[in-house]
């Protein structure tokens, strides 16, 4: 099995060298950098399976390198931050990060590692599924698994899918009309991670929605069932 690679954007030193023995020895390569210009450069030459991205960093910072990385490539994407404050959480996966973990109150390096695995079996999972060959269609929408492609009324949407939210629209479309609770949605988009609350489904579904009205502002196909959660529209 090849090696998987992981980029580290951080400017604490310190982070960057613990994280990146505590990975090795787990067996991944490692790219590391201190600020966001640099790491825009390095990633597009040398693109990793995930990048651990830190908010806040000299020159670029987290949130203007997701933007920019956002329209070039799905790279799962993990942010670092050191406040508490659940506003930058939602920040960040409204920007399109995969997940979110704070530096403070008592940061583990095994859990980061652990949530890392959990971003890469999904990535996995969605490029080995049984029907990654097949081209989903309803409608105005066509998705090719294998390549994590969405297209909206024969338009590619000019900023892709993360693969989260790749699998959440996938899920909602392979049964249009069906109601899928936020539960299963969660169990789809991050298997084995529990610890993940209703509101972070809610501003997936928002960002795909932001995505998806770049091409089509009236796009409504994604619809809310308020107390249960979400379908694909049948018309």
């Amino acid at each position: 099995m090849q090696t998987q690679t992981i980029a580290l954007i951080d400017d604490d030193r310190n982070i960057l060298t613990s994280i990146s023995i505590a990975l090795e020895k787990e067996g991944f390569k490692v790219q590391t950098y201190i600020d966001g210009e640099g790491a825009l450069i390095g990633l597009t030459r040398n693109p990793p399976d995930l990048a651990v991205i830190d908010i806040k960093m000299p020159k670029m910072d987290g949130e203007e390198l997701l933007q920019k990385l956002r329209k070039k490539t799905s790279l799962p994407v993990i942010f670092l931050t050191s406040k508490d404050d659940e506003i930058d959480e939602l920040l960040g996966l409204k920007l399109g990060a995969d997940d979110f973990i704070k530096k403070s109150g008592g940061f583990s390096i095994k859990v980061l590692i652990e949530r890392i695995r959990i971003q890469l079996r999904k990535k996995d999972i969605s490029n080995n599924l049984e029907d990654t060959k097949n081209i989903i269609s309803h409608g105005k929408l066509k998705l090719d698994p294998s390549q994590l492609e969405c297209e909206w009324d024969n338009k590619q949407l000019p900023d892709k899918l993360t693969t989260t939210e790749f699998l959440i629209v996938k899920e909602l479309a392979k049964r249009p009309g069906i109601i899928k609770e936020r539960a299963q949605l969660m169990d789809i988009a991050y298997r084995e991670d529990t610890d993940i609350e209703d509101r972070t489904i809610d501003s997936h579904v928002k960002r795909i929605r932001k995505k998806f009205k770049k091409v089509d502002p009236d796009f409504t196909a994604i619809e809310t069932r308020y107390g249960s959660g979400y379908r694909w529209n049948v018309s």
